[in-house]
This record gives structure tokens, C-alpha cells and sequence, in this order.
């Protein structure tokens, strides 16, 4: 009996210690990432875990150098996924689309859609991933009376210009896993804020490209370049500044 109760607390001990965590509020940088090696390829883990409206949220990126061969075509069976070209060129085939992408262009791709990735540039090819699952059920239909499969070029999105420097909107929509699910660029052109500290019930990600900044989450200061992101939890005040009188740009996404 005393060997039975032992093997049990032992197995919810390590269920407890296995199960998701909530993925906190902060700020991660791209020189600080765990590197893993392969062959001609390498991956960085940035973070997984649970948000506030996901029960399964992991972001990771993947460097495919030049020459390295595509993975097998694969899907996802219930989980989504959002994929932001850093650098390189890109051949990626998702359902039955295939285009040639290159650095700020994103990739939308809902739950059982075959996709594989190519690097056909002349230097390395390497991309952030963003993977989900709502914890509601997904809603394909939802998803396809939205548009489906996106795979966004940048050359193709406008930039409009604003007072501080301007914008490139991606898309603003329902998807498979979110109710909304919102991302675009913002420049600054000079030093100072974007706006004023806000929050908002969605979980948001700043995924810095250019320049140097400042992140105000709930009074605690956090820095980041090019290549790093912040997080914003739920509910969290957060405002983000330009930290030198040049360019700086970053994505936006967020999601209910």
C-alpha cells in the first residue's frame, strides 16, 4: 500500500511540474535565445506555455541555411500558426498556394493545411513561429469565410504615413483558433512615445525589426532591438517608446 501511494504521488508530481504555466509579461532577446544545432539548420526556443485565451502557445524560430533541404510537408492538426519571415527568401507551399517571400512578409496558417518552407535565397533563411490552440473549440468555418490561408508579401502591403512615421496593416480578422486576431507595423521616426500606456483584455506581442526601444509593462522598464520581443499579459498597462532620434519599427499583434 505504502509503495502504491508513493508511485501515485509521484505521478501527480510530475503531471504538476509538466503541466503548461502561463507565459509571463516581459521581454525576450534574440542574442539570449537557447541555440540548437543541426544539419544546415539551427532553432531557437523563445518561450511556451498558456495564455489568456489559449491553452497551448509556443513561439520558437528557425534558421534554414543556404541549400538545406525542406522538411517533409506537414499539418497541424488543431493548433494554428503565424510565421514572420526575419531574413532570406522563402519558397513556402501552404494547402495548395506557393509564392517566394522574403524578410516582414507573414504566413497565416489555419489547422490541417500541408505546408513546407524552402530557403531559395543566397544566405540563410530565418523565421519566428508563433503556434496556438484557442481553448475554445477551432472554428474552420469561421476561418474560411474570413479568407483562409494567407501568405502576405510585404512589397504587397501599403505603408501609409502618419505624424510620427507611418504604418503597414496586415490583416485584422477572425481565424481558426481566435475570435480576432489583429498585426501590423508601426515606424517611428524620432524619439519619444507611440502613445500613451494603455492596456486591453487581449495578450499582445512587439516583435522589434529596426531601431531600439522602451517597454513600460505594469512600471517595470524593459529594452529591446532589433530581433527581440516583448509580451504583454491580459490587462497588463504597457506603453512602448523610441529610444534615439531615428527610425525604429516593430510588429504589433494581438489577439481575442
Amino acid at each position: 500500500m505504502k509503495i502504491l501511494l508513493a508511485c501515485l504521488f509521484h505521478i501527480l508530481a510530475i503531471n504538476a511540474f509538466t503541466q503548461m504555466q502561463p507565459v509571463l509579461s516581459g521581454v525576450y532577446h534574440w542574442n539570449e535565445l537557447p541555440l540548437t544545432k543541426g544539419d544546415h539548420r539551427e532553432s531557437r526556443k523563445i518561450t511556451a506555455g498558456t495564455t489568456n485565451e489559449f491553452d497551448y502557445f509556443e513561439i520558437h524560430a528557425s534558421t534554414q541555411e543556404k541549400g538545406a533541404l525542406p522538411r517533409p510537408p506537414h499539418a497541424q492538426k488543431d493548433r494554428e500558426e503565424l510565421v514572420i519571415i526575419k531574413e532570406g527568401t522563402m519558397k513556402c507551399t501552404i494547402g495548395n498556394q506557393t509564392k517566394i517571400v522574403g524578410p516582414g512578409s507573414v504566413l497565416l496558417i489555419p489547422p490541417l493545411e500541408m505546408q513546407t518552407f524552402e530557403n531559395v535565397g543566397n544566405s540563410a533563411l530565418t523565421y519566428y513561429v508563433f503556434v496556438f490552440r484557442s481553448k475554445k473549440p477551432m472554428d474552420l468555418e469561421r476561418n474560411n469565410k474570413a479568407g483562409g490561408i494567407l501568405i502576405l508579401n510585404v512589397d504587397s502591403l501599403e505603408f501609409k504615413k502618419t505624424e510620427k512615421g507611418g504604418t503597414r496593416k496586415y490583416f485584422d480578422r477572425p481565424t481558426a483558433m481566435c475570435e480576432n486576431l489583429e498585426m501590423h507595423v508601426t515606424q517611428l521616426l524620432h524619439q519619444g512615445p507611440s502613445h500613451a500606456p494603455h492596456q486591453h483584455i487581449e495578450t499582445e506581442i512587439i516583435l522589434v525589426i529596426e531601431g531600439n526601444t522602451t517597454m513600460t509593462i505594469d512600471g517595470k522598464n524593459y529594452t529591446a532591438g532589433p530581433g527581440d520581443l516583448y509580451i504583454m499579459e491580459s490587462g497588463k498597462m504597457h506603453g512602448i517608446s523610441n529610444t534615439a532620434d531615428k527610425p525604429c519599427s516593430y510588429f504589433a499583434f494581438k489577439w481575442r
